[in-house]
């Protein structure tokens, strides 16, 4: 965010303090001595000063990974800014969460990596599979082997926020129908690497979608924009 004549300020997400703010100083300058790295999407050395206030002080910065191809691709660029934003949302504090830094880092890379070879349905899995792995780290995951209500593993046809997960055709009141296809790839997705996420139809990746907002919405009271743009 713009403050002042020539300061920015910064969120960042840290490996050992969480989410962090901090500004700039004279960083809006043509000849500012951080040149153009205190942008959004890079990975950063920074050094920090701390002081009695509650914005922190950047003193120094150096570049990890720029991750120069996303830059140049709109598709990808925007797949990044939503998941900083997922990131952001769900993991405000300055508890470290040292598996969603490492998640979110390679999020950036496979976007990075993919940049301009990416097809929409294929940017919208990746997104949904990141999200699906967020839930995790948060300890949020739906249940998926069995009925969240009544423990059966037979019929499971639909899906429930409020119970926490697919539910079977005894306890489907209140919930949605979600496919066999959208039960296999949720599956799928937190048992992979992200990497190697799965694929879906697109009505089977619009249930995923209703199924992370509704678990999201119910037990974090969190709303996030959707995963990936239309």
């Amino acid at each position: 965010m713009r403050y002042g004549e020539a300061d920015r300020i910064l969120h960042v997400y840290t490996l050992h303090r969480g989410r962090l703010s901090a500004i700039a100083k004279g960083v809006r300058r043509a000849r500012s001595r951080f040149g153009g790295r205190l942008e959004p999407f890079f990975r950063l050395q920074l050094e920090l000063h701390e002081g009695r206030g509650e914005l922190l002080t950047v003193t120094g910065a150096q570049t990890v990974d720029a991750y120069a191809r996303l830059r140049g691709d709109a598709r990808a660029l925007d797949g990044a800014s939503r998941a900083c934003d997922a990131v952001g949302r769900l993991f405000e504090t300055s508890e470290p969460h040292p598996a969603v830094f490492h998640l979110l880092c390679r999020q950036l890379a496979l976007l990075d990596e993919r940049a301009g070879s990416t097809g929409a349905a294929g940017a919208w899995a990746g997104a949904l599979s990141f999200r699906l792995k967020l839930l995790h780290a948060a300890g949020l995951a739906p249940q998926l082997g069995a009925c969240a209500s009544c423990g059966s593993q037979e019929h499971l046809v639909g899906f429930s926020g409020a119970a926490g997960g697919v539910v079977c055709s005894a306890c489907e009141a209140g919930s949605f129908a979600l496919s066999a296809q959208a039960h296999t790839f949720m599956t799928e997705a937190l048992g992979r690497a992200l990497s190697e996420g799965p694929e879906a139809s697109e009505p089977a990746l619009r249930q995923v979608e209703r199924a992370i907002s509704a678990t999201l919405e119910y037990h974090a009271h969190v709303r996030l924009a959707p995963a990936a743009a239309a």
